[in-house]
């Protein structure tokens, strides 16, 4: 099954765990709720759009909707990149408008079980703002169930600021 599809299956998930869409930016995993995206899309043409935060890259010109789209990079903190083959664009909706998180590559889509969740650590307000989008932090198990890895649980309206949201 495609990754686009398992997106949106009618796969029944237990009541104790919630389906999440994994990717990777400055090879660090990140999840994001499926519930909360729409789909997902290649890299395309952006429209540079003057007068914005570094973060905010432009709009592109989806099946003839206009989307907003961020680099999730630069909105963390972290260095640019120059974009690759495995780049793409995760389409979500917020507050009824869809916007596009540019990320370095996704992953899988992955079942989260309650108990693999960890709440965020409180650190100190000024040391970062990335603690303003972790819902939580997931521990993953491996197919094999061999190896660990540790997945920064985001919701992406907290991703956006308010100021994305005024009108203008």
């Amino acid at each position: 099954m495609e990754l686009q599809d398992k997106l949106h299956t009618d796969e029944p998930v237990d009541a104790s765990q919630e389906r999440y869409l994994t990717f990777l930016t400055d090879q660090q995993l990140f999840a994001l709720p499926i519930t909360e995206i729409v789909q997902i899309a290649q890299m395309q043409e952006i429209i540079l759009m003057p007068d914005q935060s570094d973060y905010v890259k432009g709009v592109i010109n989806l099946r003839g909707q206009i989307i907003p789209v961020i680099d999730v990079r630069l909105r963390f903190g972290k260095p640019e990149a120059a974009y690759t083959e495995r780049t793409c664009i995760i389409i979500t909706n917020v507050r009824n408008s869809d916007f596009g998180l540019i990320v370095d590559e996704v992953d899988e889509v992955v079942d989260i079980e309650t108990e693999q969740i960890s709440a965020p650590p409180k650190i100190n307000a000024g040391a970062s703002r990335v603690n303003d989008y972790l819902t939580g932090i997931a521990r993953l198990k491996s197919a094999d169930g061999q190896k660990e890895r540790v997945a920064l649980l985001l919701h992406a309206g907290k991703i956006l600021g308010e100021s994305e949201f005024a009108a203008p």
